[in-house]
């Protein structure tokens, strides 16, 4: 491939990759790409290459290492502290995840549903109650995964929105300070929080951590606050994308929303092509500890490495018509969960929320339409997890 690429950009429509990425698509399984420092990496856009090096041992996702790449100026300020599970490798990685195995299991999302369809139904009855109309970023698509995220880790839900301001700053910046700042804020109130558990017990995932690791000296405060930012930060951030992303999907496509309103059995499914179709964190980030050989490449030891999943979940090798949205089609093998030691470890949680928050909002609400010409909706850049900046709707 000839032509440079800048990684990350902006998307033109918020549920496909940006247009600037065609000649990855193109160049498929391996590319290079310029980062905003000059710096130049491979880039990844082939599903099964991959699958084959996110489960390859020699990519690390060690962010100490002074070779890994930095996406954003932004991002600097992440690479500066350990982060617990996305920045560690075995055997740190393996022995901080099997804390947490526990209660992200089938069965234990299982027992929380009846809690997630209550917070989804106390919700939108707010919502009726005030309509008929809502911004519903912030009168649902948010609300829903940070209550469940609170009630699972233990955390107070009234302190919701100074950790989900701090989590927005340490996102999306602007400024290094920004996330400097915010990382700081939130660890000091999480270190507070243990404290206070330490004293009186509650009931909560970071609850049991401190009974059964802390204060047993199998892990230490500052490896707790950080496990306990990942989850925070990620269980809520994550999924509110993909609700809100997901709501404006589907009512940019009424023949599949209709398909799904009429056979609410399509809900699993949906949940999976959406999350292959929206891929909304896209750009997983590692660097070679040795030379690797891929497709007929040698990736360099020290070479940064990004996986473009957007481009990943498109491939017309794995995906018939991949830029259709398809109930139909097997897509549990997308990677918008990751692959590998690292996937994401809240993903059955995840699936959870979505099929419940989604299904009922369309259930609830037949008559459900954006309030807002769509183009004039704004959404998040690039160098984020995609989603709606603020999602307009009437009903």
């Amino acid at each position: 491939m000839s032509e440079t690429v800048a990684f990350p950009q902006d998307r033109t429509c918020p549920y496909h990759p940006p247009a600037a990425y065609e000649p990855l698509r193109a160049g498929r399984p391996l590319s290079r790409v310029t980062l905003f420092d000059g710096r130049s990496v491979w880039v990844v856009t082939g599903h099964a290459e991959a699958r084959a090096l996110l489960a390859d041992a020699r990519l690390s996702s060690d962010r100490d290492r002074a070779s890994f790449p930095t996406p954003t100026k932004r991002f600097k300020g992440l690479q500066r502290r350990r982060t617990a599970l996305l920045g560690v490798d075995d055997p740190v990685h393996n022995t901080q995840r099997r804390m947490l195995i526990p209660s992200f299991t089938l069965k234990r999302t299982a027992a929380l549903r009846p809690r997630i369809q209550e917070t989804v139904d106390r919700l939108i009855d707010a919502m009726v109650a005030n309509g008929p109309q809502a911004e519903l970023v912030s009168a649902f698509a948010l609300p829903v995964p940070s209550m469940v995220i609170c009630a699972l880790l233990g955390v107070p839900y009234e302190d919701h929105e100074f950790f989900e301001e701090q989590s927005r700053r340490l996102l999306r910046g602007p400024e290094l300070s920004d996330v400097e700042t915010a990382r700081d804020r939130i660890n000091g109130y999480l270190a507070d929080l243990i404290e206070r558990k330490r004293a009186e017990p509650g009931e909560g995932l970071l609850d049991e951590l401190v009974a059964r690791r802390l204060e047993r000296g199998e892990t230490d405060v500052e490896e707790l606050v950080s496990l306990a930012a990942i989850l925070l930060i990620a269980g809520h951030e994550t999924t509110a994308n993909m609700i809100s992303l997901g709501t404006f999907t589907l009512l940019r496509h009424p023949e599949q929303l209709a398909e799904l309103r009429a056979d609410p059995a399509l809900l699993p499914a949906a949940v999976e092509e959406l999350m292959r179709f929206l891929s909304i964190a896209d750009g997983m980030l590692r660097v070679a500890t040795e030379d690797i050989e891929v497709a007929g490449t040698v990736i360099r030891a020290d070479d940064g490495v990004v996986f473009s999943t957007s481009v990943i979940n498109r491939d017309d090798a794995v995906f018939a018509e991949p830029d259709v949205l398809d109930w139909h089609r097997p897509a549990r093998h997308h990677l918008g969960f990751g692959f590998g030691i690292h996937q994401c470890l809240g993903q059955n949680l995840a699936r959870a929320e979505m099929e419940i928050a989604l299904g009922t909002l369309f259930e609830r609400l037949p008559g459900l339409r954006l309030a807002q010409e769509p183009e004039r909706i704004p959404f998040k850049p690039g160098d984020t997890i995609q989603g709606m900046l603020e999602l307009p709707v009437a009903w």
